[in-house]
């Protein structure tokens, strides 16, 4: 992807009150947006409309007060906290002579810039090149001349429109194929898991809440971590041993946000497979946030669109050490299972409990089985042995091993599905 530039880009952000929304919560989120992209915010613009105006978003006084403000900030990049049509952009940089990003577009930028692994770069400009065919279509009309004249006409007489399309669609075929291959690795690699019947926990949860720092504190990891929004976007898998429940494969995974581009949610696809064919899920919530409760129903909506909402989860309330008053703890509901912990990723507070908490929960729905192996399935025998799981065991003429086996409903499915 493109180098960021050394200096800071002086912009100018927009924010649009409507009667359902909430200006302070997106405002906020729109600053830190903006800053995590290496923006330096040069003035706010807010206005209030009941619908969006057609040709700017914005009324025409409040399009030229924008106008007004790019030209005494010196700026040279205005960002909606909205999505723009193709044409609302090319208007409103023509009318305030420099560029305009909407949020989609400045997410897909950060997408651009915190991308590492092959993957990940894959991943995003796919994003990228989904998100600029429309802007092709619908705002490139002056591509449309034919070039081709007397004896060319149906022949090289192909648009700059046209080509670009091709161009694009060419590529796009390119990464999809190759994203395709990485997702059937992924999947040989969670057989893998599943055969050796290895759980897999993911973190999940709103962006900046802290999935990482956790993830490195319980898998002694140096994964990247930053205080910015979209700072981990690769997924990561570490193996940890617990005492109790032996080896877990720990996922971190990309954090979510309000209204994440459905490009970029189809795009990271098969990283987010990691999150369904999860165990658990940690969904790793900022404590001290005073929006935690909208966040939390953002995270829930994500995980519903990407089909993982009936994977059982575990709420973490992190940054405590941020909030006076809280302390590690953790909770119960009515039917005595574990509902919530609250720790502290960054003092370490809380993690015994959270551990507790895990073992608990990957534990539950013990069942006994009688089962019964052949002479050929001695590895899976001693596995059982191993895992302390045979209660009784009787072997029959021909040499089979009856069983009677008391292990986790999921274990149980994983060892003889």
């Amino acid at each position: 992807m493109n180098d960021r530039p050394k200096g800071a880009e002086r912009v100018v952000l927009v924010h649009v009150n409507f009667p359902a929304g909430k200006m302070e919560e997106d405002l906020n989120e729109l600053k830190e947006l903006a800053v995590s992209a290496g923006a330096e915010i040069a003035s706010v613009v807010i206005g209030t409309r009941r619908v969006p105006e057609s040709k700017y978003f914005v009324g025409s006084g409040k399009a030229e007060e924008i106008r007004d403000h790019v030209l005494s900030c010196k700026a040279s990049l205005v960002i909606f906290n909205h999505v723009l049509t193709p044409g609302q952009e090319r208007n409103l940089e023509q009318l305030v002579k420099c560029r305009v990003l909407d949020r989609t577009g400045l997410i897909l930028d950060i997408f651009a810039q915190r991308a590492r692994s092959f993957e990940g770069k894959l991943q995003v400009e796919l994003a990228l090149l989904k998100h600029l065919t429309t802007r092709l279509v619908k705002g490139w009309t002056h591509l449309e001349r034919q070039r081709g004249g007397i004896g060319l006409r149906g022949g090289p007489g192909e648009t700059q429109l046209e080509t670009d399309r091709r161009l694009i669609r060419d590529r796009i075929k390119v990464i999809t194929a190759r994203l395709a291959k990485i997702r059937k690795q992924r999947e040989q690699g969670r057989l893998a898991r599943r055969k050796a019947v290895v759980p897999t926990v993911s973190l999940v949860g709103y962006t900046n809440a802290g999935k990482s720092t956790l993830f490195n504190l319980l898998t002694h990891s140096s994964v990247y971590v930053a205080n910015q929004l979209f700072a981990t976007l690769d997924p990561t898998l570490r193996r940890i041993d617990f005492s109790e429940l032996g080896p877990v494969i720990l996922a971190d995974t990309v954090g979510f946000i309000r209204h994440l581009p459905h490009d970029l949610v189809e795009a990271f696809h098969a990283t987010l497979e990691e999150v369904t064919e999860s165990d658990l899920l940690l969904h790793v919530v900022d404590a001290k946030d005073d929006n935690r409760t909208a966040h939390l129903q953002q995270v829930e909506e994500v995980l519903t669109s990407i089909h993982a909402s009936e994977v059982p989860r575990l709420l973490v309330y992190n940054k405590i050490d941020l909030n006076p008053g809280m302390e590690p703890k953790m909770e119960r509901d009515e039917q005595g299972q574990i509902k919530r912990v609250f720790i502290s990723a960054e003092k370490g507070w809380g993690i015994k409990e959270l551990v507790t908490a895990i073992g608990e929960l990957l534990k539950k729905e013990m069942v006994q089985e009688s089962v019964v192996l052949s002479p050929l399935q001695a590895k899976l025998r001693a596995y059982l042995y191993s895992r302390e799981a045979v209660l009784s065991e009787s072997i029959d003429e021909q040499g089979h091993y009856h069983l009677l086996v008391r292990l986790p409903r999921v274990e149980l499915e994983k060892l003889f599905r």
